[in-house]
């Protein structure tokens, strides 16, 4: 028999050590900026492989579907994996994983293979899967659980500091003169274009080199850090009392529909930020300059997150910020579509804002009194990154057979429904 309970993550593992608390928000801070980077790069990479491997709207989409859909491919081996080696190790693996995609990028932009690139983004996703599946539980559980949010927002601007460098810095190294290119390929004959693109191309390798041996120095690092393991399979007897006769993580209703929010919000965050450049150009902006939309929409995350690390718990408590994100996604989302131009495109990047706070708020929402099941929960939450993949190759399509600016209204039933996760869903539990 299921019922609605109004409670809060409780504490249900062994937090680290005051003395090493500060210690360990470091060494996470610095895996959330590298996945931050390495995520965020795909925004770039859609218009620059649409270039250079002479694709259309749906196909370079496939950037985003390659490098997501591994989180649902993998999201429960992630779990098994953890259960193994425990949550430092985890991370170290996630981190080669990593550095083995960025590497698969050498022989793809020296080939021009378009399937190649997204083998590389596939498996960039899966050592993403395993590092998420480590640091997002770890970092919820290792201080009070009621500022739980405010902890995954410093976290969050560690990721979106990254995420808002990476596409200017990348972006002016691929997309640099990339309207130009495009108009002259029109007068090209075969032999000059397969040049011209060629050379494009292999714009990517020394990049992706230098991301490749940072992966794996920060992978060294983390091994050999004194980052303190947290026991996720001890809980307290409130929790164990909740949890008995329950065999199975599927038994938690609030875990399924946080599951479900989360692959809806992942699903528009990535289309705020991986659609925005396209979309902008499909405005007539310059490619030069609407590789600026996607900072801006990780400054405006930025932006939430500092709102949410002074005002929860004090001010707001998590549910209360998740349910204001997902009016303001709304109400974003309805100015995208009904303007145009500058505003149209920077409503998209106000995206960011409503965006923020919502990760920070599902995932410890969702993952609240799971105990022994946290590990596995924490896999599940992982897997609904899959709307990554799903719902930006969707927009795509739906640009390609509508209009890119259309397309937006599907998100609107997905802000809804995270609506109802905030307000109703998070409180849902069977005895």
């Amino acid at each position: 028999m299921s019922k609605v309970m109004s409670s809060t993550p409780s504490s249900q593992a062994t937090q680290a050590p005051p003395t090493n608390y500060a210690k360990s928000m470091a060494i996470i801070g610095a895996l959330f900026f590298v996945f931050g980077f390495v995520t965020w790069l795909n925004s770039v990479l859609i218009p620059y492989l649409k270039i250079a491997c002479e694709l259309n709207n749906f196909e370079s989409y496939l950037v985003a579907f390659a490098f997501y859909i591994a989180y649902l491919v993998m999201g429960m081996p992630a779990g098994w994996l953890l259960k193994k080696t425990g949550y430092k190790k985890g991370m170290s693996a996630g981190l080669l994983i990593i550095a083995v995609g960025a590497l698969l990028f050498i022989p793809a932009a020296m080939s021009r293979t378009y399937a190649l690139f997204l083998l590389g983004l596939f498996v960039q996703g899966t050592g993403l899967t395993v590092l998420q599946a480590a640091v997002n539980p770890y970092v919820s559980i290792i201080g009070p659980a009621e500022s739980a949010a405010k902890r995954i927002s410093i976290m969050g601007i560690c990721n979106k500091i990254a995420g808002s460098a990476a596409p200017f810095i990348l972006g002016s190294i691929l997309l640099a003169g990339a309207d130009d290119l495009v108009t002259s390929l029109e007068t090209m004959d075969a032999a000059q274009k397969a040049q011209g693109l060629d050379a494009l191309a292999a714009r990517v390798i020394t990049p992706y080199l230098i991301i490749m041996g940072a992966l794996i120095l920060l992978a060294i690092f983390t091994y050999f850090s004194g980052l303190p393991e947290v026991d996720t399979d001890q809980e307290d007897e409130t929790v164990a009392a909740a949890n008995t006769g329950k065999t199975s993580v599927f038994q938690f209703p609030h875990l399924v529909i946080g599951v479900i929010s989360l692959f809806l919000y992942v699903g528009v965050e990535v289309m705020a930020g991986d659609t925005v450049i396209s979309y902008a150009s499909s405005q007539g902006i310059p490619l030069d300059e609407a590789t600026r939309f996607t900072t801006f929409t990780l400054w405006a995350m930025i932006a939430g997150y500092v709102i949410g690390i002074i005002a929860i718990p004090k001010y707001l408590s998590q549910q209360k910020a998740l349910q204001i994100c997902a009016v303001l996604g709304v109400i974003f989302t309805l100015s995208a579509i009904f303007t145009d131009g500058y505003v149209s495109v920077l409503s998209i990047s106000l995206l960011g804002l409503a965006n923020s706070l919502m990760w920070p708020a599902i995932f410890p929402l969702a993952i609240a009194d799971l105990g022994r099941f946290t590990k596995m929960g924490s896999s599940l939450l992982i897997m609904g990154i899959a709307g990554g993949a799903l719902l930006p190759l969707l927009y795509g399509y739906l640009a390609d057979v509508m209009n890119p600016q259309q397309a937006y209204w599907m998100m609107v039933p997905c802000y809804l429904f995270i609506l109802y996760f905030a307000a109703v869903g998070y409180r849902i539990r069977t005895r």
